[in-house]
């Protein structure tokens, strides 16, 4: 099965972060403007402090029955991070990503930030995996009824 660093060399290793006194409004539009659900949250020296997602905003939002977009992202962000190493096997993602409801892994390689998957990364990986596997079936039937039939 492939692993997170098979996955980074496809996507890329970029992972976007907010200082943690940037506001949700400025979280939400680094958001918006790269596409992404999520961002980490890091201290001034780069250290990640916790990450950032839509879903952290939907609940606040909700829970507060208001959307004060100059709060800052600490307030709110979620503190305890579960990250990921570039040799874990896309499965081990998906089951830990299953078991722990979330949908964002950073990645840590040797201690630095090496990129950041999502849920989507995984589960396009997985289809894609499958598409190989059944690709390769149907050449070895094809392949197998040549040689039956006396066509190869």
């Amino acid at each position: 099965m492939e692993t997170v660093k098979d996955l980074l060399a496809r996507k890329g290793g970029e992972a976007y972060s907010v200082r943690s006194d940037a506001t949700v409004q400025e979280a939400l539009q680094l958001m918006a403007d790269r596409n992404i659900g999520a961002v980490l949250v890091a201290d001034g020296s780069g250290e990640i402090l916790g990450l950032f997602s839509e879903r952290d905003y939907a609940r606040w939002s909700i829970a507060k029955a208001h959307g004060t977009h100059g709060t800052p992202v600490r307030e709110i962000m979620t503190s305890r991070v579960l990250y990921v190493d570039p040799r874990t096997s896309i499965r081990d993602c998906m089951e830990l990503m299953t078991e722990k409801r979330v949908r964002h892994l950073p990645v840590l390689e040797n201690g630095k930030l090496a990129g950041m998957v999502s849920i989507g990364d995984v589960v396009k990986e997985v289809i894609l995996h499958q598409e190989n596997v059944i690709s390769q079936q149907a050449f070895q039937i094809d392949q197998l009824e040549r040689y039956i039939t006396g066509s190869l």
